[in-house]
């Protein structure tokens, strides 16, 4: 089986730095040593680039000399159009999974490997996040070593992390069954899941025609996914005590379109025949196969 991570990015070249760096640790260590050329034609990275500038296209081609299997999708920079590109990413790979990752949020080494250990055919997976506060994000910034030392938390010093303000979360070292019987009680709660953390089949994801891209501007365009997603008969599996990443702080993005977005939400929610997006990923499909 092929697997296809889609990283978004927007103008962060840093924070991206830190994702790439953990992801290819993450690869390495599921990927066994002896195996490791031939496991990287199994799994591909594609950056999705919301138009940012030449630091992120360095930072990039930085890693391209680590990471065998990584390309860069990018399109012009107009305003937020992050269902976009991440159908355009989707169209560019080839993967029968797809895992995807916001470019602020820092995988754990078995990130990779966790995933794979919760795919189940008829799920999407919802991971979680560990939200850093201001401060905390910024030391690591400048101190990016101290992202190994975390890993190796205890549950003293993520307890300790939190009562200082750093983190939301202390429960974060935990690994649980793949197939414990929580895993399956939120499977129609549309609200949990989070666009930064999600993994779903190439096959259910096409059925819903990916992201709808009449979702203008900021807000719930990753809510509609998981809506139609439902509506199709493809159900939640809980990622906690699996997949958490570490959710670097940063200011909100502008959120004009907010209520527009939230209110074709909500009438989604309410219609199970609303499976297929609008205007979604059926159309860079289209353009691929005209160029063959």
């Amino acid at each position: 089986m092929k697997i296809s991570i889609i990283l978004a990015t927007y103008n962060w070249p840093q924070a991206l730095n830190l994702v790439l760096e953990n992801l290819a640790v993450a690869l390495n260590k599921y990927l066994d040593i002896a195996y490791r050329d031939m496991g990287y034609r199994d799994i591909e990275l594609i950056v999705a680039d919301d138009g940012s500038d030449d630091a992120t296209a360095k930072v990039i081609a930085k890693y391209k000399k680590i990471i065998p299997k990584l390309s860069h999708v990018w399109h012009e920079d107009k305003g937020f159009r992050k269902s976009m590109i991440l159908n355009k990413a989707v169209a560019a790979s080839t993967g029968e999974y797809l895992i995807f990752l916001d470019g602020d949020c820092i995988p754990f080494p078995d990130y990779i490997e966790q995933q794979l250990n919760l795919l189940e055919t008829g799920y999407f997976i919802a991971g979680n996040r560990v939200l850093l506060s201001k401060a905390f994000t910024q030391e690591i910034l400048n101190y990016p070593d101290i992202i190994k030392n975390i890993f190796t938390w205890n549950i003293f010093t993520w307890i300790r992390a939190k009562l200082r303000g750093r983190v939301n979360k202390v429960l974060v070292g935990i690994r649980l069954n793949k197939r414990a019987k929580w895993r399956y009680s939120r499977d129609t709660n549309w609200k949990y899941p989070k666009g930064c953390n999600f993994a779903v089949w190439r096959s259910d994801f096409m059925a819903v025609n990916g992201f709808d891209e009449s979702f203008s501007g900021w807000g719930h365009e990753d809510a509609d996914l998981f809506v139609r997603l439902l509506h199709a008969g493809v159900k939640i599996k809980d990622g906690r005590f699996a997949l958490p990443v570490l959710h670097l702080w940063h200011s909100n993005a502008k959120r004009d379109n907010e209520a527009q977005n939230s209110t074709r939400l909500l009438e989604r929610v309410n219609n199970s025949e609303c499976k297929s997006a609008i205007s979604g990923i059926s159309q860079y499909i289209s353009i691929a196969a005209a160029l063959l």
